[in-house]
Formats: C-alpha cells, structure tokens, sequence
C-alpha cells in the first residue's frame, strides 16, 4: 500500500507545482489545514478519501491522475504527446 501513497504525493506535488500553486493555496482550495497537504507531500499523512477527492479537484485532475499520472488522458492524446516527444528525439540525432 505504501506504493500507491508514495505515488499519490508524488503526483499530487507534480500537478501542484504544474499549477504554479504553494502547499498553503492547495490547502485553502482543499478547506484543510495548511499542515495538511505537507504532510501528505512528506509521507507522514495519509489522505482520507475525500480529502483525495478534495485534492484532485482542487488540482483540476481526474482522481485517478493522482495515482497514475495522465491515467484519464485519452489514448490518442498519449499518441500525439508521445509522437511529439520521439520526433524531437529523432530530430536531436
């Protein structure tokens, strides 16, 4: 279970900092306290369900995109991103 905790901060402090948001605005958006969400970044607190519900919300994601990153991503948005990404690859060859 611990896997799935430390994928989940992880993914929670990317789509934070994605949003170019601090811990304290994450926790006044998420109503909690603004340890909280440090804690929960740090691994010394475990979210309750609506508290995980609250974050991704709060993050404009898709709940499960906090424990598989882009996992609501459509298939043929994962296709273009990828292509994008090889082409540039190939292109730095």
């Amino acid at each position: 279970m611990d896997k799935y905790l430390d994928d989940f901060r992880l993914n929670m402090k990317y789509y934070r900092e994605k949003m170019g948001i601090s811990q304290i605005h994450l926790s006044v958006l998420c109503g909690c306290g603004t340890g909280t969400i440090g804690g929960i970044e740090a691994g010394r607190a475990k979210p309750s369900f609506d508290m995980m519900v609250k974050i991704a919300e709060a993050l404009k994601v898709n709940p499960a995109d906090l424990f598989i990153r882009d996992s609501s991503m459509e298939k043929s948005k994962v296709k273009e991103i990828l292509r994008f990404d090889f082409d540039n690859m190939l292109a730095k060859i």
